[in-house]
């Protein structure tokens, strides 16, 4: 009897297969850049941080923590435009758990899911405080 060909796998074929390998890249991005453990961050907790460029893509570099607007704006920008060594530099794990509850509201949907995926205390503060 003979052996019957043997196929390859079809390649994407539709936007919906396209965009699922694309998000599953941009979860990929942000994955990468966490730490192995909330333990690690030990950014400031006031005072003023300027952000360096590659972080500050709103135009504001500098952030004062004791305003919480700026805080909420500093740790926005980080979650979003850090790499993976600046996490430890500019978000502490304490401000982080405390303002979660409505950081999350304001982090896009992939980087919230990155980051509660990743640390379930996060996920758990957001039921606490519901």
């Amino acid at each position: 009897m003979p052996s019957t060909p043997q196929r390859p796998a079809p390649a994407p074929s539709g936007p919906s297969d396209a965009a699922a390998e694309d998000l599953a890249l941009y979860r990929e991005k942000f994955r990468r850049r966490l730490p192995e453990s909330l333990d690690e961050l030990h950014g400031p907790t006031q005072g003023i941080v300027d952000l360096p460029l590659h972080m500050a893509r709103s135009g504001m570099t500098s952030y004062d923590l004791g305003k919480p607007r700026q805080r909420m704006g500093l740790y926005r920008a980080v979650l979003h435009e850090g790499l993976h060594d600046d996490l430890p530099r500019y978000l502490n794990q304490d401000l982080l758990l405390q303002l979660w509850p409505v950081l999350r509201t304001l982090v896009g949907r992939t980087v919230r899911a990155v980051w509660e995926d990743a640390f379930p205390q996060l996920a758990s503060r957001t039921r606490a405080a519901a």
